[in-house]
């Protein structure tokens, strides 16, 4: 909530009292609001992200679980939650540990899971596959391995 206070507060402070207010900012035409908003709300915004960020959320790995798609008059979520309910032992358990829910072009969902856990959800019929969570990279930044 601080994160969007904040830098609200200091925009519309900076827009409609700052700049009337400053000799220098008088001459400038700032339509759009581009040194307000990109500039400082900009700067403040990634200060209050790297002071107020949880770090445990940085190095969290969620696993990524793919199951059957839902059938037809079934939601996605419900249907997805009873997965890992089943492998849970409670809908309150799947609630917490469901991350976001796949629903457009795959069906699946990542998990906060403790491998026990984890064991137990790919030995669900609907699963078929399990995925660590990885970090790819798309481009080498090496000359030597062969791609030009």
């Amino acid at each position: 909530m601080v994160m969007g206070v904040l830098p609200g507060s200091v925009l519309w402070y900076t827009m409609m009292i700052l700049h009337k207010r400053s000799p220098l900012l008088k001459h400038v035409d700032d339509t759009l609001g581009i040194i307000h908003m990109r500039g400082l709300v900009g700067l403040l915004g990634g200060l209050l992200t790297g002071l107020l960020a949880d770090p445990t959320l940085a190095a969290a790995a969620f696993p990524a679980v793919y199951v059957d798609p839902h059938p037809p008059g079934v939601d996605c979520q419900a249907y997805q939650l009873g997965i890992l309910a089943a492998s849970l032992g409670s809908d309150a358990k799947a609630k917490t540990a469901i991350v976001y829910n796949y629903r457009n072009v795959m069906s699946g969902f990542p998990a906060r899971l403790t491998p026990p856990e984890l064991e137990a959800v790919k030995k669900q019929p609907q699963v078929n596959r399990v995925l660590p969570s990885a970090t790819l990279s798309l481009m080498s930044s090496k000359f030597d391995d062969g791609v030009s």
